[in-house]
């Protein structure tokens, strides 16, 4: 029997639309065929109905059209014929219906502004284009306005206004300055869509004359420019610097700081608007808001969620864009404009209406004499549009009549049409918001049969595969196929072959029998037409010896075979892969005819390999893995991953559990030690495998748990020590029945995130878990504590729903139960929510402050009612700030500091306070919305304390016997200062320290000048400052009084007189002569008179030279007269007291070049020996002073 692929007609509605599919012809697209038929015009190309021209370029109006013949074209402007031979400046392309109006050479293109349609007829009908707008673009310049400056308070809102020229079309807007730089932009400071530049809060930053509004044209490429506009900001700061430098010490000044305020909106203004949107458009719907610290925006739809992957945010949040909007997308949008102090909202009610848009467009419609057919227009929009038909570009209402044809609203019908009855449609479908204009033609023909596919056409197929025969053809009426096998053959009928509606004969399983020649007839009345095709059958390509699994040792060798068998006529290309790619570049690779060997095999050339085999009908492979191993020291048995499992079967099919058996494969020489079955869920999941359970390697069969509406597949995985097996092959598919669910979504939460909302959530349930189709989900809540029904609502596979219009944070009972087509799961347990929270009513009351001292204070305050808090109580915050310092002019910038208290506590500690300052604080509840209004401020008091040390202690204007102390008040005072205390004792050469002296000095002071000290002595300074509550921490320094400068000038003025050197040189002679007198005596051995006489008359004052150590005694002052006596040494605490010596080392010839640091140390430099002292404290390093280098000189 005949099989013909057909489409079943069961509706009645569905018949005279099957009609036309069945009746009417579809002409091949063969362009010898279509060049020789007949055909009424089709628009193929034309201008858009909205055609904005630039007026400095020509006008090209494009109206092209196909038919046979080739149509004539014509125009109308404005409802009225267009004569384009009475316009000099209008001419049409040959063979086209493009208009060009030469504006370049002196025409306006203001002129021909108008509704322009092209005509396209020939003698079988005539097409028309749509209206098509022309209208010239416009680039006004801006109109000329006087711009006042803008004076604004710092943190206050501002708007500058651009307000562009009109344009065709609007121009784009942008700000930039006077160095052409757009102006940064940011969530404080933005641009509307308008094209004004919104600040929700000016900053001095914004202070600037160069606020400039560009609009660009693109479509004449031109830019307009605002004049600028100026700004100036007023800042807190410098307002406050200029008061007071008007103002005493004493006197209270200040400009109030910059005011935090709650958000307002800018734009839009009021709390509600509405919006109208064309479907398909881009919804673009803007909130922008005023607010200090400034405002954060965000966006929700009301009893809904924002359209996923259509929605965007742009400009900081501030314009809600919703790209290819429909009639879905209508609602009320709410944004939500907020900082740290409140918030405010506006709703948007969005409308989206639709220009007409197909449903179905008439189609092309091609019938043979005597055939019915139909042509069906159907449009969509809102409001619903209107259809209405015209023939030939006319009216059909007054269109030339036609038996044949009926209109029945948005379809026509035709009946036993004839060659007459050809003729182009138009069907428009308009509403308030635009139109659609479609064009189909009716072409009756009547045409003898034609085949397009190419005699004696070679088909060549793999034996057990399908066969296609061509057989494309053409006539009208639409011919009949017939198939023959070989010349004289009979008719082809049976289930062994599958007739086409295109003429195909399909055979689906060819055999070597099936080659041969097959004829195709094609006749209708009006003749008939044959053609012959052949069919050859090839043998199938085959690998006869596929490669195996081999394990070789490293630097070993190794060859994988492929022998394949194949069709002698077919020529075969032989391709290896390593992992699915080309073989490595390297010649240990070498590829044989049947055949892969690899030389000096590496670790590197482990994988998988593959044999692909090619020809020009069909393609096969296999593949092999290779593992490399190291060579073992003696020979071993090879162990291997087992081969795979095979021979899969199911057995005892039940609706939740089956029986699933397999053989195992080779162990290859380990043994198997546990099997691993896997799933397959090719209805919900399909090719991807899941771990099911596993067996001992002694079991070859299990049952298996199974869940309902499941399409299994299972695969069996053996392992051993040296690994897991490849998968086995999938065993055949169950599919288990569908049952209602077995749980219920997990996860359920239910938690506000509006004031008036209860956002419910759940964890949906896997496609496994829903045990059927149509999986959904039943929402119900109620309000907690109170006697009310549950509220029911069943929703699609989602994981949200937001219940809308509910109390401030009240507790509700929630359950979510899944349900499918076939019933509902278990009834669900309950959980508690609570819809969205408020910030709190009221301010905590009764707060005392206790303070405990000078640094800490403790604050109690009592607890809120719990019904005001109105949401979960998170704890009280404590804001406390420092008013002014008691003993000191008040910080113009008040830092406040804030301490959170967790829970219900109703006291807290307030550490790090400052002593003897004044001190606010409020305190605030907080919940998880945020802050509730706050307490009436508590001003206190902290007690003084001890000061800080003072700020400075420097030591100026040594002299011999006084230093000068300066300092410095301390930096924090804490209270009313008393007096200052000053400590110092003298230090001598080895640091040890001498008598302490204490005095009081009188608060107000800031110098001292200490009298009646030691000449050339290190003192040490230790200074403090009082309060009434004792003494601050101290500061220390070291200085040192100098020597007589005096004395030593007057010395260094005796030492430069002539007669005292020839002095000098005199003594120097004599003690010259006495030694050569005394060597002369001692070589003779006698004794000289001087020295006898000195050993008659010893004179313990009167020293010579030492015979032990050849030093010199010392010697008297020259004004003193008065000789040194014997013992006159350094004493051994190494110190000279002032009445014993007043000697200068200019006394013994040494020079002397010394000066004192500004604070007094002295920092000369003597020839004598140092000695190094080391710092001490607050002590700069000195030189040693002239005692210290006396006494090292002796």
């Amino acid at each position: 029997m005949m099989k013909k692929k057909s489409i079943p007609a069961s509706k009645p509605f569905l018949i005279l639309f099957l009609c036309q599919i069945i009746s009417a012809l579809d002409v091949p697209l063969d362009s010898k065929l279509l060049e020789e038929l007949s055909q009424p015009p089709t628009i193929t190309h034309q201008s858009p109905k909205d055609y904005i021209v630039d007026p400095r370029e020509n006008i090209v109006i494009q109206c092209e059209a196909k038919g046979k013949p080739p149509p004539s074209f014509s125009w109308t402007r404005n409802g009225t014929h267009f004569d384009i031979d009475k316009d000099a400046q209008v001419t049409m392309k040959p063979n086209s219906g493009t208009l060009v109006v030469n504006i370049m050479n002196g025409g306006k293109a203001e002129a021909y502004e108008g509704v322009y349609q092209c005509t396209a007829r020939n003698e079988r009908g005539a097409a028309i284009s749509n209206n098509i707008v022309i209208r010239p673009s416009r680039s006004p310049l801006w109109t000329k306005e006087k711009l006042e400056p803008h004076q604004v308070r710092e943190g206050d809102s501002l708007v500058l206004h651009c307000r562009p020229p009109v344009g065709l079309p609007p121009p784009i807007i942008f700000w930039m300055d006077n160095a052409f730089q757009r102006l940064p932009q940011s969530e404080r400071v933005s641009q509307g869509l308008n094209g004004d530049l919104y600040f929700s809060n000016v900053q001095p930053e914004d202070t600037r004359e160069d606020y400039i509004c560009y609009a660009r044209f693109n479509h004449t490429q031109t830019i307009q420019q605002k004049q600028p506009i100026s700004v100036k900001v007023f800042s807190m700061d410098s307002l406050n610097d200029t008061i007071a430098a008007n103002l005493s010490d004493t006197d209270i000044y200040g400009a109030k700081p910059v005011t935090e305020r709650q958000p307002v909106l800018l734009t839009p203004t009021g709390s509600t608007s509405t919006k109208v949107e064309l479907r398909g458009n881009v919804l673009l719907l803007e909130c922008i808001a005023a607010g200090l610290p400034t405002p954060v925006i965000r966006w929700i739809k009301e009893g809904g969620e924002l359209p996923a992957n259509r929605t965007f945010f742009e400009n900081f949040k501030k314009t809600l864009k919703i790209i290819d909007v429909s009639e879905a997308d209508s609602g009320n949008y709410k944004c939500i404009a907020r900082n740290t102090l409140g918030s405010v909202h506006h709703v948007i009610s969005v409308t989206v209406k639709a220009a007409p848009y197909w449903i179905t467009a008439p189609r092309n419609l091609v019938l043979s004499p005597g055939e019915d057919g139909t042509l069906i227009c159907r449009a969509n929009g809102n409001p619903k549009p209107s259809i209405s038909w015209l023939a030939n570009g006319v009216p059909i209402a007054i269109a030339p009549e036609d038996p044949s044809r009926k209109v029945d609203g948005d379809t026509i019908i035709f009946s036993h049409v004839q060659e007459r009855s050809s003729a182009v449609y138009q069907c428009n479908a308009s509403n308030e918001y635009g139109y659609l204009l479609a064009n189909a033609f009716v072409n009756v023909l009547a045409e003898p049969p034609r085949i397009l596919t190419p005699a004696n056409k070679l088909y060549q197929v793999i034996a057990d595969s399908p066969a296609l025969l061509d057989c494309a053809y053409f006539g009208s009426p639409k011919p009949e196929i017939e198939w023959f096998k070989g010349v004289k053959g009979s008719i082809l009928r049976g289930n062994e072959y599958v007739f086409h509606d295109n003429g195909t004969l399909e055979i689906p399983v060819a055999q070597k029998d099936s080659t041969g020649t097959y004829t195709c007839v094609a006749r209708n009345e009006l003749g008939k037409i044959q053609n012959e095709v052949r069919l050859e059958i090839k043998d199938p390509t085959m690998i006869i010896k596929q490669p195996e699994y081999k394990v070789v040792q490293r630097y070993g060798q190794v060859s994988f075979e492929c022998i394949i068998k194949h069709d002698s006529t077919l020529l075969p290309t032989v391709i290896w892969l390593k992992d699915n790619d080309e073989l490595p570049d390297d010649e240990r690779f070498l590829v044989g005819k049947d055949n892969l060997t690899i030389m000096n095999v590496t670790d590197k050339d482990d994988g998988t390999y593959t044999c692909i085999v090619n020809t020009t009908l069909d393609s096969v492979s296999a593949s092999a893995v290779l593992t490399v191993v190291a060579a073992p020291p003696t020979p071993a048995i090879i162990y291997a991953r087992p081969n795979p499992p095979f021979d899969l079967e199911l057995t005892g099919q039940l609706e939740r559990s089956i029986e699933l058996s397999w053989i195992p494969g080779d162990e290859n020489n380990s043994p198997i030690t546990h099997f691993v079955i896997e799933y397959e869920d090719g209805l919900h999941e399909p090719g991807v495998w899941h771990y099911q359970t596993e067996v001992p390697g002694t079991q070859t069969t299990v049952q298996l748990k199974l869940s309902p509406y499941v399409n299994y597949s299972f695969r069996v995985v053996a392992v051993n020590k040296i690994g897991r097996s490849q998968p086995s092959e999938p065993s055949e598919q169950y599919l288990t029945k569908s049952a209602s669910p077995d749980e219920n979504p997990a996860n359920v939460q239910g938690i506000g995130s509006e004031p008036d909302n209860l956002v419910i959530t759940w964890e949906s349930l896997k496609g496994f878990q829903s045990n059927g189709p149509g999986l959904q989900y039943k929402v119900s809540w109620r309000q907690k504590d109170v006697d009310d029904e549950w509220t029911s609502v069943i929703v699609a596979n989602v994981s949200k729903y937001i219940v809308s219009g509910t109390p401030t944070f009240v507790p509700y009972e929630i359950k979510v139960q899944a349900l499918n087509d076939l019933g509902y799961a278990p009834e669900p347990s309950e959980v508690i929510g609570h819809s969205g929270e408020d910030l709190p009513m009221v301010a905590p009351g009764n707060v005392q402050v206790h303070v405990i001292n000078s640094t800490l204070a403790k604050v109690h305050w009592d607890p809120v009612p719990l019904k005001t808090v109105r949401g979960h109580l998170q704890g009280y915050k404590v804001y406390y700030w420092k008013v002014q310092s008691l003993s000191r002019r008040s910080r113009r910038h008040v830092e406040k500091n804030i301490l959170t208290f967790r829970g219900n506590k109703t006291f807290g500690m307030l550490p790090g306070l400052e002593p003897y300052s004044s001190y606010k604080l409020n305190v605030r509840v907080v919940n998880g919305k945020g802050e509730g209004p706050a307490s009436p401020d508590k001003l206190f008091k902290t007690p003084e304390g001890v000061p800080s040390s003072p700020s400075y202690l420097k030591i100026t204007n040594p002299t011999l016997d006084s230093l000068t102390l300066e300092w410095g008040s301390p930096t924090h005072p804490n209270g009313v200062l008393t007096s200052y205390i000053l400590k110092f004792q003298p230090i001598n050469n080895t640091h040890e320290l001498g008598p302490l002296v204490e005095i009081r000095i009188p608060a107000n002071e800031s110098s001292l000048i200490l009298k009646n000290l030691n000449y050339s002595t290190r003192y040490k300074f230790y200074f403090n400052a009082q309060t009434s509550v004792g003494s601050g921490s101290q500061i220390t320094e070291e200085a040192v009084t100098i020597m007589d400068e005096a004395m030593a000038s007057r010395q260094v003025d005796i030492a430069t007189q002539g007669w005292f050197i020839g002095l000098m040189c005199a003594v120097a002679l004599l003690i010259l002569i006495l030694l050569i007198v005394c060597f002369i005596r001692r070589n003779k051995g006698g004794k000289y008179p001087v020295k006898e006489k000195e050993d008659a008359h010893a004179d313990p004052e009167i020293q010579p030279m030492k015979e032990d150590d050849g030093t010199f005694g010392e010697y008297s002052d020259a004004e003193d007269h008065k000789p040194l006596k014997k013992g006159s040494r350094t004493p051994s605490d190494r110190t000279v007291k002032k009445e014993d010596s007043d000697d200068s080392l200019v006394d013994y010839g040494e020079g002397v070049n010394g000066q004192f640091n500004e604070d007094g140390s002295f920092i000369g430099q003597y020839s004598g020996k140092k000695e190094k002292e080391p710092a001490e404290g607050n002590e700069s390093s000195e030189a040693p002073s002239p005692v210290n280098a006396m006494n090292s000189f002796v």
